[in-house]
């Protein structure tokens, strides 16, 4: 039986949470989802900071906060992550997340000052949670664990990503393919200048996530309950704040303003943009991609993706361009996130944001499926799609659309009723140009030379 403010409670013997959490779990049975483990983890690095300042400025025993710094290691090194249980769609404010953490921490603390023959109780409240609220942890923790994820997994994924990309297009910049505008034959281009394309696409993804760095790495944490720092030392949020830049090696800085930073998500919204941005540019890559590959014998048929595993469970040697697919729903999700977080920012009521958990949850989640999506699109399509070289380089040859070099020599009436007749007549531009136009071979062959018309190599 574990007691507080509210009354008594059974709790699991073998479980290092209490009260709170107990109670979190019978009120929230929601989705089962739990918050991802790099959450825990900056949630713990915050416990850690805090008692080491509070020791510092001689709040706390240095004894019990050594104890306590112990056991938030452990949490952050995932030692307890099975200690976590609790349904991510909870207390808007992310409460009883916070306390879980309180509690695990302190029954941790616990057992290890009772191991080195000292007999204190650690409290939840008063120790764990000394100098700090719900209200300010749970949105450092959201900024701190996005700032980690991003550093150790997003950037260099779709830096991964970028240099795939930049790799084909090198190679493949002798390709002459037909361009297409509205799914529709358009003017030639090379099929490393497209590629390219896409890869500018996901250096500007790069710019715009490392240009929102400097606001994600302002924290609320000394602020406490509504913003003015009650219970709190004047210098704590500003040195826990340095010890956390210190255990991560990421530039952390105090809110420049408590209030907005605990009432309002805008810099989780601005940078959750940035994610359904560069969403949207690897999706539309997968989609290239997977129409390049359509076929192969009624469709673009212009490269073959890797075959990775039977497309049919009814037609024998169906192949499917399934990580094309994996990566457009992953990106789907992404951009689905971004609508729930733009709604949670909408409930920052007064003081408080009361959608925390759920603008945590689904940012976490964004960073992670656009990491693992760019990086899966990488190595499982970009590097092993194979060139149909000989069908690119007909089809481009045959397109009437190739007429439209003609249109500064020949005007632009002149050159439509060329491509009229040739595609009426079943013939090439050129024989039907020659009769029209009544220009020599020689210039013909230069103005519709597929190639002359790509620009420089």
């Amino acid at each position: 039986m574990e007691k507080d403010s509210l009354g008594e409670i059974r709790v699991p013997a073998e479980a290092l949470y209490g009260a709170q959490t107990q109670r979190a779990i019978e009120n929230f049975p929601v989705s089962g989802v739990r918050f991802p483990p790099v959450f825990i983890r900056a949630l713990a690095m915050i416990k850690e900071s805090a008692a080491l300042v509070n020791a510092e400025l001689g709040l706390l025993d240095p004894k019990l906060a050594d104890a306590v710094m112990q056991a938030a290691r452990e949490v952050s090194g995932g030692m307890w992550d099975g200690q976590f249980p609790l349904d991510v769609f909870q207390t808007g404010s992310g409460t009883s997340t916070n306390m879980n953490a309180n509690e695990v921490i302190a029954r941790r603390a616990s057992q290890i000052l009772g191991q080195a023959g000292t007999a204190v109780v650690v409290h939840p409240n008063d120790h764990v949670n000394m100098s700090q609220s719900s209200n300010d942890v749970i949105p450092t923790a959201l900024h701190l664990s996005s700032c980690l994820s991003v550093r150790q997994h997003l950037m260099p994924s779709l830096s991964h990503l970028h240099e795939a990309l930049r790799r084909r297009e090198t190679e493949l910049q002798d390709v002459i393919k037909t361009g297409r505008t509205h799914l529709m034959d358009a003017v030639p281009l090379r099929l490393g200048q497209e590629v390219g394309g896409w890869a500018y696409q996901v250096s500007q993804g790069l710019d715009r996530i490392g240009s929102c760095m400097p606001r994600l790495q302002m924290l609320a944490i000394g602020g406490t309950a509504v913003g003015t720092g009650l219970n709190a030392h004047p210098e704590f949020g500003g040195r826990v704040v340095a010890k956390l830049s210190s255990l991560t090696g990421i530039a952390f800085a105090e809110t420049g303003n408590h209030f907005a930073a605990q009432a309002s998500m805008d810099t989780a919204v601005e940078f959750s943009g940035h994610l359904k941005a560069s969403a949207t540019g690897v999706m539309k890559i997968a989609s290239d991609l997977r129409l390049m590959n359509s076929g192969p014998m009624t469709g673009f048929a212009e490269i073959a993706l890797p075959a990775l595993q039977p497309g049919s469970s009814i037609m024998p040697g169906k192949v499917n361009p399934v990580i094309c697919e994996a990566v457009s729903m992953a990106c789907g999700q992404v951009i689905g996130n971004d609508a729930a977080i733009t709604v949670g920012n909408l409930h920052g009521n007064f003081e408080l944001n009361i959608m925390l958990p759920l603008i945590s949850r689904n940012l976490l989640e964004s960073i992670l499926l656009l990491g693992n999506a760019s990086r899966l699109l990488a190595d499982k399509a970009v590097a092993g799609f194979v060139v149909h070289r000989e069908r690119i380089s007909a089809l481009a040859g045959r397109n009437p659309i190739l007429a439209t070099a003609l249109v500064p020599v020949v005007g632009y009436d002149k050159a439509a009723a060329i491509v009229r007749k040739a595609s009426a007549e079943q013939r090439s531009i050129r024989e039907v140009a020659a009769e029209m136009t009544g220009l020599d071979v020689g210039t013909l062959d230069r103005l519709l030379d597929p190639r002359r018309m790509t620009g420089p190599a």
